[in-house]
């Protein structure tokens, strides 16, 4: 008897090695919108400081008189006192030191130049950080610098219409948008829900936001949870900031520093250290920025809010 006649084709682990395949860039999946960085107005200095000038404040300034015949009143005269300490805020320096093997440079740098894919991605990283530390940071993060008279509690743990309204109320000098992690702004979401007032959306600068009372509600993962940017429990607590923005405002700025030498970006360098022994070539990044409140109301914090709250909706 015969036997069976065996048929082989080729199959796909063979293959595989001819295959011309499709690469994409290396996909940072920390990487976030960092809205703030674009919502907020930014002044460039000259020597990385910004001193806050203040009026020493009463009812009102200066004395006036109003009156209809001036011939019986006598005008009161004085001046408009300054503060005589100002606050002075400096910049703050985030860097770092990229490495890239030549040889890995010259071998594999197609399609993608690895370099360019490198420089990219560390300045994704200290724009990350940039962030964080404009709200979290202990000199000048606006989280830390909000006035004891600009904070509040919720009324109940869960961010109800009427504590953003009560947010407003401390910033309601053309406020410019409310700040919370993304698990804040669904909650705010569910209360709405709950209270059959759903917010209204807008696009801005190319982005979705919801609206409570024509504001808008920017989402950034470094307000934190419980500390954490991704918490694992479905309840925590964590703070949401109103702010009004802009110098000529009396709001709140972020900082950068000017005219740097091989500038990439705003307050932003990339300097080459050139190549070591080994065939390692070397960058500096190196990134200044701060923020400054020009007014002790421009910003607000409603604090403890929780998270957690959920409901079964009819």
């Amino acid at each position: 008897m015969a036997d069976k006649d065996v048929i082989k084709a080729l199959n796909a682990a063979q293959a595989y090695p001819l295959a011309d395949v499709t690469k994409t860039r290396p996909q940072y999946g920390a990487l976030t919108s960092r809205w703030i960085t674009r919502f907020l107005e930014f002044k460039g200095l000259e020597a990385g400081i910004y001193r806050v000038n203040k009026v020493v404040e009463g009812e009102t300034p200066l004395d006036v008189l109003c009156s209809q015949t001036k011939k019986s009143d006598i005008i009161p005269d004085g001046y408009i006192e300054y503060e005589t300490e100002p606050r002075e805020y400096r910049l703050s320096n985030i860097s770092t030191i990229l490495n890239i093997n030549t040889a890995i440079q010259d071998v594999y740098s197609s399609p993608y130049d690895q370099t360019n894919e490198q420089l990219q991605l560390a300045i994704e990283s200290l724009r990350e950080r940039q962030e964080s530390q404009l709200i979290n940071n202990d000199d000048y993060g606006l989280l830390k610098n909000v006035p004891d008279s600009q904070r509040i509690q919720t009324i109940n743990g869960a961010p109800t219409p009427d504590d953003l309204d009560e947010l407003i109320s401390k910033v309601w000098k053309e406020p410019s948008f409310f700040l919370a992690h993304p698990r804040a702004i669904a909650a705010f979401e569910r209360e709405c829900t709950k209270r059959g007032v759903p917010p209204m959306t807008t696009n801005i600068a190319g982005g979705t936001f919801l609206l409570w009372r024509g504001i808008p509600l920017v989402p950034t993962d470094k307000l934190l949870v419980d500390g954490l940017k991704k918490p694992e429990s479905q309840s925590g607590k964590t703070n949401i900031l109103l702010i009004r923005t802009g110098e000529a405002k009396r709001g709140v700025i972020g900082l950068y520093q000017a005219g740097l030498k091989e500038e990439q970006s705003r307050g932003l360098s990339v300097r080459y250290r050139g190549i070591d022994d080994k065939g390692v070539a070397s960058y500096l990044l190196s990134l200044y920025c701060s923020a400054a409140i020009l007014a002790d109301d421009a910003i607000a914090v409603l604090e403890d809010v929780e998270v957690g709250e959920y409901y079964d909706y009819d």
